[in-house]
């Protein structure tokens, strides 16, 4: 469950910078997002994790590494859903590459055309997949709306995902750069 939701939530950034490297900025990002389940259960967790002010401290805490490790920061009060800032280099962006949140998934197609870029993706546990749209605003703004067929406790369930990068400074100060969560 944790695993799906945390793809949910960061995949708003992972698959657009790389996509989309020749024409955003990179330095500091914040990456909003806002989902909707068929699954209770992903409606629950997602509703405590963007309320993390609200949480027990140790279990904050814990959350807050964990966004750590992976290079991310957590921001309270975001617009609407989840909000989190990550680092995206310029050597990150000169390459290409990819920064999935999760090291089990992977692009299965990318298809860019004018200011708008489709793509696909898979992971492996739990078994799912995804696709959506970004529409590039500017090198410094983009949206995204993804779907997400996975598997929560067995059960089959669809996510959407409605998210939002913006460009916050060309310095990423003590924020590291965005890394995928150990296998």
């Amino acid at each position: 469950m944790k695993g799906v939701l945390l793809c949910a939530v960061l995949a708003a950034g992972g698959v657009a910078f790389s996509a989309s490297a020749q024409t955003l900025k990179p330095g500091l990002w914040e990456i909003s997002s806002q989902m909707k389940s068929s699954s209770e259960e992903a409606e629950k967790a997602y509703a405590q994790a963007k309320n993390m002010a609200n949480m027990p401290p140790e279990r904050r805490k814990k959350m807050e590494e964990m966004m750590a490790q992976r290079g991310m920061k957590m921001v309270p009060g975001g617009p609407g859903g989840m909000s989190a800032q990550m680092c995206m280099t310029k050597e990150m962006i000169e390459r290409k590459e990819v920064p999935m949140p999760r090291s089990d998934c992977n692009t299965t197609q990318q298809e860019r055309s004018g200011n708008t870029l489709k793509f696909a993706f898979a992971c492996t546990s739990p078994p799912s997949k995804g696709e959506g749209v970004y529409t590039f605003v500017s090198p410094e703004a983009y949206t995204v709306k993804m779907t997400i067929d996975t598997s929560i406790k067995g059960k089959p369930a669809t996510m959407s995902m409605d998210g939002s990068g913006k460009w916050l400074s060309a310095d990423c100060g003590t924020q590291k750069p965005v890394r995928p969560e150990a296998k």
